[in-house]
């Protein structure tokens, strides 16, 4: 704001004075209209980088509208099968935490983030997250589908269906982030021309923070 000062100089008459006084008031006060009209409205400023946790999980059924845990193959993922999992961003990373119990006896499974939440199809959770992503699709190059790159959890069951296994990459998480874990029916190819692939889409958790 602009600060003016008035002065009144000795030998001047009063009513001089008064209007000087007023004329500088005057001015003032358009100055500092002036200054608010042309003050440019604040930049919008992007999500900060990390700081969020997101949850997904419940008991694994078929796809209803709103639905949070998808069944897709239940042959795989038997009745009452379940899964939880926790995806924790901050400045040095992202780390996430998958378990699922009821799914089958010591049986490798495959599991990834992917960009969308679940849907009626597996497909529906689109490809899988990348925080590089591939200009080419499907993406089955190692030097973009890998674990430095996604987020994979694959893992393999006990006795009793039960696993829990975690994943921690060193980048960070904007506004463009995961909308689901997808478990899938092997583990992850790594091999040129099928790196990322895993088989069928067994089961899907949303994400939600």
């Amino acid at each position: 704001m602009t600060t003016a000062t008035i002065r009144y100089e000795a030998g001047m008459q009063r009513t001089s004075a008064v209007l000087i006084a007023t004329a500088a008031l005057a001015a003032l006060l358009a100055g500092c209209g002036d200054d608010q009209a042309q003050s440019p409205p604040p930049s919008p400023t992007s999500a900060p980088a990390g700081g969020f946790t997101a949850k997904a999980g419940g008991t694994l059924a078929p796809f209803t509208p709103g639905a949070k845990a998808v069944g897709y193959i239940p042959g795989l993922a038997p009745a009452q099968a379940s899964g939880e999992a926790t995806m924790t961003a901050s400045a040095t990373g992202v780390v996430t935490d998958l378990s699922v119990t009821g799914l089958l006896p010591n049986r490798q499974y495959g599991a990834h983030a992917h960009v969308k939440p679940c849907g009626a199809k597996g497909d529906d959770a689109g490809p899988h997250f990348q925080f590089k992503a591939d200009p080419v699709t499907p993406s089955v190059d190692p030097a973009y589908a890998n674990p430095r790159n996604e987020i994979w959890l694959d893992f393999g069951t006990d006795a009793s269906g039960k696993a829990t296994v975690k994943s921690t990459v060193d980048w960070q998480l904007t506004d463009r982030r995961p909308g689901s874990i997808v478990i899938h029916e092997t583990h992850t190819h790594t091999e040129v021309g099928k790196a990322g692939t895993a088989g069928g889409r067994v089961a899907c958790l949303t994400l939600t923070s």
